[in-house]
């Protein structure tokens, strides 16, 4: 089977045949990174490219989503660097992304654009449940604590947010603040891919605690994404399947 980590470090020594590749699909072309274990295959895909240079709102998450599924991807774990307006979630600490709200705008946010008729995807699980079950036992294993759910709040970026923007975030229900999560979550349901995603909450969201700070941003983030990656290695080498979520019939046709 083939596996993928988006925004994950590669970490190429549990591994063999480490080797980079490039996959043309109708969106552009996307690089990955490619490692072995044992018969299966884990890829790495930066979400902002090789040297972390296209901003949130110029990612190609059309493209992303579709070279993983050309290439016969199955599953897909993601990190993402997230604010927190919840006090109950703080800087460093690992959250499991559990439902989102979106606040982008003019994103590419679907495949389905009527060519092919006119289809429908249920969101009533967004992410899959049975990933993100054998992620928490592997994070147990590991020692990290994931503190809890949260609801994901997308916004376009690449500006932060405004104090008053995150008081009404946090007053509808949203925990974190990111500018990454859709549409890709999206993209993945609608290709009927597996799909979890954690967010390593990087510092406060404006007017909620302090300052915002990129030093202390790349800081927290860099330790947890190395840990993580390594947890998601382990859970797609202890063995996944998509017989127990329902990820692969999301998508309705009218």
């Amino acid at each position: 089977m083939k596996f993928a980590i988006i925004g994950g470090t590669g970490v190429y020594d549990v591994g063999e045949g480490h080797r980079s590749e490039t996959i043309q699909t109708m969106y552009g072309q996307i690089q990955i990174e490619v490692m072995t274990v044992g018969s299966d295959e884990i890829v790495f895909l930066p979400r902002h490219g090789k040297d972390h240079n296209t901003p949130p709102h110029l990612i190609n998450y059309q493209a992303n989503m579709m070279g993983l599924k050309k290439y016969g991807v199955t599953h897909v774990l993601s990190t993402c660097a997230v604010g927190s307006c919840n006090s109950a979630y703080r800087p460093g600490d690992v959250v499991c992304i559990c439902d989102f709200l979106d606040f982008t705008n003019n994103r590419d946010s679907t495949f389905h654009d009527g060519v092919d008729g006119v289809k429908h995807t249920d969101m009533s699980e967004p992410y899959c449940s049975n990933l993100r079950s054998k992620t928490a036992t592997a994070s147990a294993k590991r020692g990290l604590d994931i503190v809890g759910d949260a609801v994901y709040v997308c916004t376009q970026g690449p500006r932060f947010e405004t104090a008053a923007e995150i008081q009404f975030y946090k007053m509808i229900g949203g925990d974190v603040v990111g500018m990454t999560n859709v549409p890709e979550v999206v993209l993945a349901k609608e290709l009927g891919l597996c799909y979890a995603a954690y967010g390593i909450v990087s510092n406060w969201c404006t007017g909620f605690k302090g300052e915002i700070s990129i030093h202390d941003i790349k800081g927290t983030i860099g330790d947890k994404k190395d840990k993580l990656t390594e947890i998601f290695i382990d859970v797609f080498k202890n063995g996944v399947d998509q017989e127990l979520c329902r990820c692969t019939s999301s998508v309705m046709e009218l």
